[in-house]
């Protein structure tokens, strides 16, 4: 006799159970001898599904000079460390971007851009910076760029660029600033998402394997991203669905790499370093 409807969903949802948990096991260990970092923000943890105990945390900047000491194998970082760096290739089909506001990347300001002389910046990505930097020498605004001693709501100063959780937490905590999104910015700018973070690979190493594990890793968390934004504790549930299942998207086609090709061509523009060509591998 076939099982009556209630039956067949609970068989399927404790099939899937199964597999979902096959997956994991096999994802725990597997990435063997292979050195990789990745970001201890909320907007990462979809790419590290499964391999959470196998990966080194840091700041972008932090992991950037991990990268160039041959330290990490592969590392989440700014999109710039490639752009400015030619000697890592770029995992396709994987990133952290945004089409539209990002809600965790932007510019607190008390007084209008154009007043702008100087902007504070968290100094833990490059890639915040620069894009800030292009987004506003498209106004033909050029500020003078400083680190941001505090995040301290009482010592934030007039105008300064946040990032990550910290930016998260600031915005959360009702502040007098205004805020300009870097991302909403940036499409209306382009009308092109931005890439904010791709897996960038040491060259000259078999990494085959590992960026296997790490498309893999990528699919187990989305596949998961429900579970994903229920366990995590940052934060409330009604935040980490808006943020991870709106704000932030994890692909890496042909519209980021649009996006990526325009970013080099502004950072060429507005700034004094050389840009390479971004290389990808799948």
């Amino acid at each position: 006799m076939d099982d009556d409807p209630q039956q067949l969903a609970k068989r399927l949802a404790r099939e899937n159970r199964t597999l979902m948990q096959q997956r994991e096991v096999d994802l725990e260990r597997s990435l063997g001898n292979f050195r990789v970092g990745s970001v201890p923000y909320l907007n990462a943890v979809p790419l590290t599904r499964g391999i959470e105990d196998q990966v080194i945390l840091a700041t972008p900047a932090k992991l950037a000079e991990m990268l160039q000491r041959d330290e990490l194998d592969a590392a989440l970082v700014s999109i710039t460390e490639v752009l400015f760096t030619d000697r890592y290739d770029v995992l396709d089909a994987v990133a952290v971007a945004s089409l539209g506001e990002v809600k965790s990347v932007f510019l607190a300001h008390r007084r209008p851009l154009e007043e702008a002389k100087e902007i504070f910046c968290d100094t833990a990505s490059l890639t915040s910076v620069q894009l800030l930097k292009v987004l506003l020498g498209e106004r033909g605004i050029k500020p003078e760029f400083k680190p941001l001693p505090s995040y301290s709501q009482s010592e934030m100063p007039d105008f300064a660029l946040l990032i990550g959780n910290p930016a998260i937490d600031f915005l959360r905590g009702s502040p007098s600033h205004e805020i300009w999104d870097l991302g909403t910015a940036w499409y209306e700018m382009t009308d092109l998402p931005f890439v904010y973070a791709v897996w960038a690979l040491r060259r000259a190493i078999d990494n085959k394997p590992l960026r296997t594990k790490l498309r893999e890793a990528k699919e187990f968390g989305l596949d998961t991203l429900d579970y994903v934004i229920s366990s995590r504790t940052e934060y409330d549930l009604e935040f980490r669905k808006d943020y991870l299942g709106w704000h932030i998207h994890y692909h890496l086609g042909s519209d980021e790499k649009r996006g990526i090709a325009r970013f080099a061509e502004l950072l060429r523009k507005h700034g004094d370093r050389p840009v390479f060509e971004t290389k990808y591998v799948s």
